[in-house]
């Protein structure tokens, strides 16, 4: 029968083997729910990224997936996830692959109903006894996972740990912002340490692996003093150490941390909250840690948690504010109010660090808008007499005041006697740079704003504009001279010299004729 020749059509070719393997999509870019290529992903409140479809269908539904790691995600909050959109799209186009098309919501539908099939049927079968969990582990094919994972720590606030930072806490692009850039929990050796940016090796990671199992472990353990030796041990750990922070922040670390935020033990909640801001000190791990859902933990903290919790807790949102990735997330994320809480109402460092936290976060417009719908305006000004907290709160007083709704609600509230104010009490100010933000916030409120030359009239704000432009620094002489040009009118902004005396105890008018009479040509125009 060989002569035939028909065993040609027996031969298998395996050359599209390779070619479906390179092309599959990486694991971060499936849906969890549907394990197809998302559209439209969107991260949760608890960190996840989902196909928005999946999302919207399981919060008709009334549904909450378990996940395969064991947890149950936070629908509760939905923002669209446009890097990883773009890293799909990019992949895509790197590969030869489709584009992924718009979900089909009759087949979401259909999977996530059995889903929730299998649930129930999950939760009517009969438990299995501890004992028989012990026999089952005992012949199990592979061994149980554990989930983890590395929470960051930010400043610690233990009496016999705490020293004072030397460093500054403003972000590195506002140089003239004399505060650091860790939170005021924070404690640390005088020893030096290794850039803050350092990025872990994969061969670092898989060094700590032993280490980090170890205390994934005593975190997840029922004992809570072994739950105790662990974040205090972690919070040791990652205190001074850049290269541990980088390497133990994994996701099974976190989620083990995560866990024991909500403890209801005061030293295991405080200390996991401290080891938390020690991990998000490193650039690398802030949205790291944002993604894994820990945000809504310490907005929780915050609101009742313990004392030193809430300070630990405020800091940690600091911190992790810094990275521009993560200030939209965590203003969504409903961070906004019990800061501005916290500023009114907590511990002193608490109450820096959630001023610091609420700067950073409001340099995003969106979080401009939401502080202002919140009241605030009237709040932060209120706090600018408090000498401890002026230099810190005059920043975000600065970032209102960037936009329209900001200046409106900053002058119904009087904002300009009481930077006035501010600036005529000089012992008030800590550095020349609080000096300089007070008169940056008065340009901002002066920009195209008719109400502003009465109040600031009113607020006797041209003595102390003169006398800034007399003794300030370069850039608030610079701010001073563009209100004082503001308050006399575009129409008399000639060069040359002006006696701004005139210009302020005179009026305009008589700052035009004095203007005329220093030049011959411009006399008639006035």
């Amino acid at each position: 029968m060989g002569g035939y020749g028909k065993f040609r059509r027996w031969k298998i070719s395996f050359h599209r083997a390779p070619s479906a393997a390179k092309n599959e999509p990486p694991q971060e870019f499936l849906c969890p729910i549907s394990n197809s290529l998302m559209f439209d992903p969107a991260i949760v409140s608890s960190g996840q990224t989902f196909e928005r479809a999946c999302v919207d269908i399981c919060k008709g539904l009334s549904f909450v997936p378990t996940l395969s790691d064991g947890s149950k995600p936070d629908f509760s909050t939905v923002i669209p996830n446009i890097a990883l959109k773009k890293a799909i799209l990019s992949w895509c186009s790197k590969t030869g692959s489709g584009h992924p098309n718009p979900p089909d919501n009759s087949e979401i539908e259909s999977t996530i109903h059995s889903l929730s099939t299998s649930a129930e049927t999950l939760e009517k079968s009969p438990k299995i006894r501890v004992s028989e969990k012990e026999l089952l582990k005992g012949v199990a094919e592979t061994p149980p996972i554990l989930l983890s994972h590395a929470a960051t720590e930010l400043n610690s606030r233990d009496l016999d740990l705490s020293s004072s930072s030397e460093e500054s806490v403003i972000a590195n692009t506002t140089p003239l912002l004399p505060f650091a850039t860790r939170p005021s929990c924070f404690s640390y050796s005088s020893s030096p340490s290794t850039s803050s940016e350092f990025a872990a090796e994969e061969g670092s990671r898989n060094n700590s692996s032993s280490e980090d199992e170890n205390f994934i472990i005593k975190m997840r353990s029922k004992d809570v003093y072994e739950q105790e030796l662990a974040v205090i041990q972690l919070r040791k750990k990652t205190r001074t150490n850049e290269e541990a922070r980088a390497a133990l922040c994994s996701e099974r670390l976190l989620l083990a941390l995560k866990q024991l935020l909500n403890s209801r033990y005061a030293a295991v909640q405080t200390n996991a909250t401290a080891a938390m801001v020690n991990l998000s000190l490193d650039k690398g791990n802030k949205v790291r840690i944002v993604r894994a859902g820990v945000v809504p933990l310490l907005i929780d903290l915050l609101k009742s948690g313990y004392d030193e919790s809430r300070e630990h807790a405020a800091g940690a949102i600091f911190s992790l504010a810094l990275e521009d990735g993560n200030k939209t997330a965590i203003g969504v994320l409903g961070a906004l109010q019990p800061l501005l809480h916290e500023l009114r109402s907590g511990t002193r460092r608490s109450r820096h660090d959630s001023a610091l936290a609420l700067y950073h976060l409001t340099l995003v417009q969106s979080n401009r808008a939401k502080v202002i719908r919140l009241g605030a305006a009237a709040a932060l000004l209120g706090l600018l007499r408090d000498g401890d907290l002026a230099a810190r709160v005059v920043l975000t007083v600065c970032n209102l005041a960037a936009c329209n709704e900001g200046r409106a609600a900053l002058l119904d509230a009087n904002a300009v006697d009481c930077l006035v104010r501010l600036l005529r009490n000089r012992a008030e100010f800590s550095s020349e740079s609080t000096r300089e933000n007070c008169v940056a916030a008065l340009h901002s409120l002066s920009d195209r704003s008719l109400r502003f030359k009465g109040l600031a009239r009113d607020a006797g704000a041209e003595e102390v504009l003169l006398d800034v432009m007399k003794g300030g620094s370069e850039r608030a002489r610079e701010k001073a001279r563009r209100v004082l040009e503001g308050l006399r009118g575009p129409e008399t902004a000639e060069d040359g010299e002006v006696d701004w005396e005139a210009v302020m105890k005179g009026g305009v008018t008589q700052a035009r004729h004095r203007v005329g009479k220093s030049s011959g040509r411009n006399s008639t125009e006035f």
